[in-house]
């Protein structure tokens, strides 16, 4: 059996005024993005793996047209040039936007049933914060997606979507799919599965797993920052029973709904002016602070400067991860390690949430590279600079720049729930609701293209779970 593999991946803020662009893509092609897939080894004998074109993205603002087209064009005739094919792989995250378009992967998944015709089996797997719309769910034969947020199941993922491949083609069979829309949209810093209620949903899919005939039941949160209609939870059964597909997702569906309003953050959430002083009033020697808002991994522009003005206002000795401003690094470098300098910092990729915030300042630290890196000491607070948005999510990535973070008092770094090695290393964590295009206070966010009623937008409506006839 040949099997081609491919896909594309972004989540896409429709809020957010910074465009994706084709060279904010990386693009692999062939065997480059095998190590993607560890597990190919266990399927040797059983099928023929042709890796044909990945694309991933940073999250960002809305794909620009062409550099979508460019992209789907290429992975298309790449498609055509080395079939026939029994099946195909498609490797998403689940919530991309193209500027004009909705649906962007139900777009490609249309266009690569076009190529391969109808006999072709297509199976995909999704990022938990993907929104999966109707047109996708009726045109995949198959698909899975992430129980894990954070993330820590995505190889396991990837390989129960061949698994599942590849043991329909073996014995013939194609299944069915049944597909709930739950018209609840959250952001992710309230649905991690690690603590309540998430832990708790997540979990009772097992009772699910055991269902017979059925090959898959997800859970997805979906993508809180897209406005357009696919954007909601969803549940979605792959397998053999339609009726057991059925009653299995609208157990699922109900119990999310059900939990709607169990759903708050994991850690003691306020203004950046309140997590500053709890933290500083904080018995542990450092706290870290998501400067929630601008998060880059969910289509923040990692430029706002509103958490680095209020720790400036309350002389606060803190690290701050980071801000991207490619004119401040030009400065930087060209003044060198030492120098004095004053720059206007931040506030050109997202002008919408604030103005530039002029500094001045010694710098402490460059780092030259494709995407140059450089810490600015500004009073007491170590910001750290880069040419080009991009997430801190390790302790190290500070350390290198010759930072000790532990030994600051308060750590604000861009980001919503801390990622596994932050969480780790956090005596104590807090959350500020900073604004932004990815502001976690939903209901401050110029929705107009969504699904009414929504919760929580419309908070007393009601609801019953009823699947679509795919």
């Amino acid at each position: 059996m040949r099997i081609a593999l491919g896909g594309i991946a972004i989540e896409s803020c429709t809020f957010s005024p910074l465009p994706s662009r084709l060279d904010d893509f990386t693009v692999r092609r062939g065997a480059d993005f095998l190590d993607r897939y560890p597990f190919l080894a266990d399927f040797a004998g059983r099928a023929e793996f042709v890796p044909l074109l990945y694309a991933r993205a940073l999250p960002g603002g809305a794909v620009e047209p062409g550099a979508y087209a460019a992209l789907k064009a290429e992975y298309l005739d790449l498609l055509r040039a080395n079939g026939p094919w029994d099946g195909v792989y498609l490797d998403f995250h689940g919530a991309m936007h193209v500027r004009d378009m909705d649906d962007a992967e139900g777009d490609w998944v249309t266009a690569v049933r076009e190529v391969v015709g109808p006999a072709c089996l297509l199976a995909a797997s999704f990022d938990l914060h993907g929104n999966i719309s109707e047109r996708e769910a009726a045109t995949l034969d198959m698909l899975t997606a992430y129980r894990t947020a954070p993330h820590v199941d995505y190889i396991e993922t990837r390989a129960k979507a061949l698994h599942m491949l590849l043991d329909c083609l073996d014995q013939q069979l194609r299944p069915e799919r049944v597909w709930i829309p739950i018209p609840v949209v959250l952001p992710g810093e309230k649905t991690s599965t690690e603590w309540a209620p998430g832990d708790r949903l997540y979990a009772a899919l097992a009772e699910s797993d055991g269902a017979p005939g059925l090959l898959d039941i997800s859970l997805l949160v979906g993508y809180v920052w897209a406005d357009e209609p696919r954007t909601s939870a969803t549940v979605i059964a792959t397998g053999f029973d339609r009726s057991v597909l059925a009653r299995e997702a609208q157990k699922v569906a109900q119990r999310y709904w059900d939990a709607r309003h169990e759903f708050q953050f994991g850690v003691p959430a306020g203004t950046i002016d309140e997590c500053i002083a709890w933290g500083l009033d904080a018995p542990e020697a450092c706290v870290f602070i998501s400067d929630s808002g601008d998060n880059p991994t969910a289509g923040g522009a990692g430029d706002t400067t509103v958490a680095l003005a209020a720790l400036i206002k309350h002389g606060a000795p803190a690290v701050v991860a980071s801000i991207a401003d490619a004119p401040a690094i030009q400065t930087m470098l060209a003044a060198g390690v030492g120098a004095s300098v004053t720059v206007e910092l931040g506030g050109k990729l997202d002008p919408i949430t604030c103005r530039p915030l002029a500094v001045h300042g010694i710098v402490r630290h460059l780092a030259p590279s494709e995407n140059t890196e450089a810490v600015l000491q500004v009073g007491d607070v170590h910001v750290i600079v880069t040419e080009r948005r991009r997430p801190y999510h390790f302790v190290a990535d500070m350390e290198r720049l010759g930072l000790e973070p532990l030994a600051h008092k308060l750590v604000v770094i861009k980001i919503g729930y801390l990622e596994p090695d932050l969480k780790r290393h956090a005596p104590r964590a807090l959350l500020a609701l900073t604004p932004g295009a990815v502001d976690q206070a939903i209901e401050r966010l110029p929705f107009q293209r969504v699904r009414r009623p929504l919760f929580p937008l419309d908070p007393a409506m009601a609801w019953t779970p009823m699947d679509a006839d795919l």
